[in-house]
Order: structure tokens, then C-alpha cells, then sequence
């Protein structure tokens, strides 16, 4: 990693988890495979944020763990790479397992529970599943039939999230990256601490 650090990805530790290294890798991993409308890649760092902005648009009372953790949720991309869904069911269980223990040691890094809950896990996937939604019919091409094919109906539209066209139009890396870390900060502020 850039920081130094030396992260055994088969056998994380929460030392080797850096956030300079987290926000650097997400904001040069670009979803859709790159296949997007922009001067710009639509980053794993903006996708990030804008997971976190509809989780909070339908959970307003969420608790900066939960935003957290909901920030965090494709974080192991850092060094994995964005791989969707169907190739991830392809690869089968050791993938998801290595996966898992990534985000497990990301979230120990930052203090947080070493797994989602279950209920949070339904509704950060929810915020998952709609920001696909929006990225594919803003920048992927599809239709909206189609869209709602393969992710199914956004629970809220685009105008109940604050500042929705700047979350969906492409970032140039260093602002993914930048803004990764504030929003990060931001919310870490507000972590009660023992």
C-alpha cells in the first residue's frame, strides 16, 4: 500500500488498514467497468458516498456507526477490485469469504462492530441496490425497464437526496478521494467515545 502498510488480503489485520489507502484504491476502481457517461470514471469512492447519502435519505435517524459501516460497505474494493454480483456467485464462497474478512478488519481498524447487523445489512443493500439503479439510467445506458430489471424500484427518487446531480455525475479521482476521507471524518466526529 501507498501508507507502508503491507495488508496480507488472506489474513487481514485492522493495523494494515489505513483510510489513505481505503479512499486512494476506491476512487481508481471504477464501477461499471469504466462502461460510463463522464469525463470520468464513476469511481467506488463516489458510489461509496452516494450509498451513504440514500441510506441516510430513507434513515434519517441512522447513528454514525451504522453511516459508517454503511460508508464502508464496498470498502474491501480498495484492493479486490469492483467484480459484480454474478461473477462474485460464480467465484463461489472463498471469494466472499476473503471479502468478508477484509471488511471485518476495516471495520476493527475504525472501531466499528466487526460485522453489519442483519437488519442494517437489508438496508445499506437497499441504498446498494438503488444508487445501481441511478447509476445505470444516469450513466450506464440502461433504460429504466431494464434498470428495474436487475435492481428493482428506487424506494425514493433522486430528488429526495440532497445535491443528487453532483452525487451522480462523475468525480475527477482526487475529488472522489478527498471526499471519501471528509465524509468519513465528518461522520467519525460524531462516534461517541468510551
Amino acid at each position: 500500500m501507498l501508507s507502508g502498510r503491507r495488508l496480507d488480503i488472506l489474513d487481514p489485520s485492522p493495523v494494515d488498514v489505513e483510510l489513505s489507502d481505503i479512499a486512494h484504491g476506491l476512487a481508481r476502481v471504477a464501477r461499471w467497468n469504466g462502461q460510463t457517461l463522464g469525463d470520468y470514471p464513476f469511481s467506488v469512492a463516489q458510489h461509496s458516498v452516494l450509498v451513504l447519502e440514500l441510506f441516510r435519505a430513507a434513515n434519517p435517524d441512522a447513528g454514525p456507526v451504522a453511516q459508517l459501516q454503511a460508508l464502508f460497505h464496498d470498502a474491501p474494493e480498495y484492493v479486490m477490485g469492483d467484480i459484480i454480483s454474478p461473477f462474485k456467485a460464480a467465484m463461489g464462497g472463498n471469494y466472499k469469504d476473503v471479502e468478508n474478512r477484509l471488511l471485518s478488519a476495516i471495520y476493527l481498524r475504525f472501531s466499528l462492530p466487526a460485522t453489519m447487523p442483519a437488519a442494517l445489512g437489508k438496508l445499506v443493500k437497499k441504498a446498494d441496490r438503488e444508487a445501481a439503479y441511478f447509476e445505470a439510467t444516469h450513466l450506464a445506458g440502461f433504460d429504466p425497464a431494464e434498470a428495474r430489471k436487475f435492481f428493482g424500484e428506487p424506494g425514493q427518487s433522486a430528488f429526495d437526496v440532497d445535491a443528487f446531480d453532483r452525487l451522480i455525475r462523475p468525480w475527477p479521482t482526487h475529488q472522489a478521494h478527498d471526499r471519501f476521507i471528509e465524509v468519513f471524518e465528518a461522520i467519525s466526529a460524531q462516534v461517541p467515545r468510551a
